[in-house]
């Protein structure tokens, strides 16, 4: 079979193993058993692998790339989060659909090139890198948890005990989820920052660009601070949270995969 079939099945392979973790939405009690660690582990060796491969020995930033790092650190963060969190794993229905389209429009969006795209990053870029995908991961399970308690808070309104939202945390637990995520990713968000900083620094330009990265990212961490700090001194919670993680996670989406969908369209 030719390198460039080998690479379709692989991504195939990747798609498909999101699978199980998605149809875990359709478990009528969800619990950290084994069927939920083997859906959670085939996803991630799915994911994780086929990023490894599709990167290789080369650095691509592409859409479509961006697209498949971004879903493999959020399935990574996930599996680690369950193992602390009961909250999180009870979450899986709602993150492995998620996953699944994200991977979809990776794939389609996806163009690897023969060769390389350009050299492995530095030890300093590669860290810049680790921690934004990482503030992106924290987003986009502190989004999860939002929508949690927003399907959830509906199901109780409508005096609904059956379907998908009995299988979910209580709204107590996935706020208290939420504002735990948040603070996380304010301190990694921070680190970003920082270590963006740093590169400029070093490489002779201005302290802080002004390019839409940036702007994006100082952005979401300020609409950070201001929940933590609403819900800590003003008691913030429910929906009008769920609307501020949101918006965070809008901002960081537009800061990350957002920039690369840019550059695409316009050929750059």
């Amino acid at each position: 079979m030719s390198l460039l079939g080998n690479s379709l099945l692989v991504n195939l392979s990747a798609v498909v193993s999101i699978l199980p973790m998605a149809l875990l939405a359709s478990r009528p009690q969800p619990a950290r058993d084994r069927r939920f660690w083997i859906a959670v582990a085939v996803a991630a060796l799915g994911v994780v692998g086929w990023t490894l491969v599709r990167f290789g020995d080369h650095w691509d930033g592409g859409l479509g790339a961006a697209l498949w790092v971004s879903a493999a650190a959020t399935v990574g963060l996930f599996a680690a989060v369950s193992a602390l969190s009961r909250t999180m794993a009870r979450l899986a229905g709602l993150l492995g659909p998620y996953l699944l389209i994200m991977v979809a429009l990776a794939s389609v969006l996806d163009a690897p090139a023969v060769g390389g795209v350009g050299g492995m990053p530095e030890g300093w870029v590669i860290l810049h890198i680790v921690v934004s995908l990482a503030t992106y991961a924290l987003a986009t399970l502190a989004a999860v948890a939002g929508l949690g308690v927003v399907l959830k808070e509906r199901a109780l309104k409508a005096k609904r005990s059956g379907g998908m939202s009995a299988g979910l945390p209580s709204v107590a637990d996935a706020e208290a989820l939420v504002f735990r995520l948040l603070t996380t990713a304010e301190i990694v968000l921070g680190v970003g920052i920082l270590s963006g900083i740093a590169l400029n620094v070093t490489a002779g330009h201005v302290w802080l660009s002004g390019d839409h990265k940036s702007v994006l990212s100082l952005g979401a961490f300020a609409v950070v601070g201001g929940i933590l700090f609403a819900h800590a001194r003003l008691g913030l919670r429910g929906r009008r949270a769920v609307r501020g993680v949101l918006a965070v996670y809008l901002l960081l989406t537009l800061a990350y995969p957002g920039v690369k969908a840019v550059h695409a369209l316009v050929g750059n």
